[in-house]
């Protein structure tokens, strides 16, 4: 199957996952990257900085392995841990309205300078939204 432009099929067949439409493993690791460093530098991102620890390495590793899953690609988090069970494994952190905000605009800003498509970056925002919204565990 043909992806370029010809005369019998005039557009490019579209990804068949976000994890094609964003450009695999290492575009994936760029937009954790960023998201983390800005997390880390950012004074608006003081409180969800604060709930990561010390360092952000193990974050920073983790979030990678469930993107590229979550997004349709390998399924690293998975072969790793099981079923990634998100709610449960954050329960230890307090997550309300503003470290959920905090964390839907370090990824949007993320997005944003990894220079994701905008139509990818509008999509993933409204889903990043949706489960950001279900962890939340304090008012």
């Amino acid at each position: 199957m043909s992806t370029s432009p010809t005369s019998e099929n005039p557009t490019p067949a579209a990804p068949a996952t976000p994890f094609e439409w964003i450009g695999g493993e290492a575009r994936v690791r760029a937009l954790v990257d960023r998201f983390y460093d800005l997390m880390d530098i950012e004074p608006c991102y003081r409180e969800l900085r604060a709930s990561h620890g010390s360092t952000l390495d193990d974050a920073r590793q983790k979030l990678f392995w469930f993107l590229c899953g979550w997004l349709g690609g390998p399924q690293h988090y998975t072969e790793r841990f099981g079923h990634p069970r998100l709610r449960m494994r954050h329960m230890p952190f307090s997550i309300g309205i503003l470290e959920r905000d905090q964390w839907l605009a370090c990824m949007n800003q993320a997005m944003g300078e990894t220079e994701l498509d905008p139509v990818l970056r509008e999509r993933l925002n409204t889903s990043f939204f949706q489960t950001a919204d279900w962890m939340r565990n304090t008012p």
